[in-house]
């Protein structure tokens, strides 16, 4: 039985613009970052889009988080700050030394698009859309050669094998990436996408995955298999509040999906465990991705707001405070 919960709203991110900073750092006192409102190039001497190096960095706000439940998650903002909750740890991330985001001269330019699980919750990678994979805990295995895209091309989305010795990174045309262990299972560089490849997901035994368009088209390669896709029970229709996530149920005979507004689409034997829209909630920002969380799901959009729809606990969110940069992803303990 195909069970779907479409409502659909248009969201929009209000990015800070940048402005005129104080005349000196002294006057300021912390590091400043691009996007922040009292960035200015004149603060930034060595031009890593970090200004004020030698401050201290006040960026990330105090969060409260509850510990010892054996559950846990890691949300990351666009420029690689890493915030852990609950039992998962922070082992480091690419906001960290300031400014080391992406391999060359233009890394001030690059953004965080993922944050991954190792198996055991021991580490995880970061990717950014410059094709950099950052290694916590993990093994890094190697990054994606720009050279071999499209100029319009970016790394969008990763996953990791089952023994935490391969990877694959996704780019937004739908390419497959290898590295380590990973095989390729198939791509879509042969078909011209209706939206970009947004997220991914391996099967748990390596043998498969999944690719999903921002218009919510799902592609299954290997042992995927295929259950349905926003386009198929909405043709013609163009969603107004693109679809940011896809989580397998733990029979891999069904998924879910979510838009923007925390709309739920569910699949196969996708029991349909609730939304935002169906708990007359209006995001203040719009949901940027979704993770498998015990037997349900967890939500996350990009002002840090979480949203739980499970068995697990709930064990904090960065809701409601001033977070310097938006939030991307979302990874959840394992076991959890």
């Amino acid at each position: 039985m195909l069970l779907v919960s479409v409502v659909v709203l248009v969201a929009s991110v209000v990015v800070p613009a940048t402005g005129a900073a104080a005349a000196t750092c002294a006057e300021i006192g912390h590091k400043v970052f691009v996007g922040d409102s009292d960035y200015a190039p004149n603060l930034d001497a060595d031009g890593d889009g970090v200004g004020c190096e030698s401050f201290p960095d006040t960026s990330r706000p105090t969060y409260d988080s509850t510990t010892g439940t054996g559950a846990g998650y890691w949300m990351i903002d666009e420029i690689g700050r890493l915030y852990p909750f609950g039992d998962a740890q922070r082992s480091g991330d690419p906001g960290e030394p300031l400014g080391s985001l992406g391999p060359d001269a233009n890394s001030a330019t690059a953004r965080v698009v993922k944050v991954v699980s190792s198996s055991d919750g021991s580490g995880y990678w970061v990717l950014d859309d410059s094709g950099t994979v950052h290694a916590y805990g993990v093994p890094q295995l190697g990054s994606v050669d720009m050279a071999t895209l499209d100029a319009d091309e970016k790394p969008s989305t990763m996953s990791p094998t089952p023994g935490d010795d391969g990877y694959w990174v996704f780019t937004s045309k739908g390419r497959v990436l290898t590295f380590g262990t990973a095989t390729p299972m198939g791509d879509l560089t042969a078909f011209t996408l209706d939206g970009p490849i947004i997220d991914s997901v391996a099967l748990p035994d390596g043998s498969g995955y999944y690719m999903l368009g921002s218009d919510g088209g799902v592609f299954a390669f290997g042992n995927a298999k295929f259950w349905g896709s926003v386009p198929q029970v909405l043709p013609g229709v163009m969603l107004d509040c693109p679809v940011g996530g896809i989580v397998p149920t733990s029979t891999l005979q069904g998924y879910w999906m979510v838009a923007c507004d925390g709309g739920v689409f569910a699949f196969g034997d996708a029991g349909f465990r609730g939304s935002l829209p169906g708990l007359g909630v209006t995001p203040v920002q719009p949901v940027v991705g979704m993770v498998r969380n015990g037997s349900g799901y967890l939500m996350v959009a990009s002002d840090g707001g979480i949203f739980n729809f499970s068995d697990q606990p709930f064990v904090g969110s960065l809701g409601g405070l001033q977070v310097p940069s938006p939030i991307v992803s979302v990874a959840v303990l394992p076991g959890a």
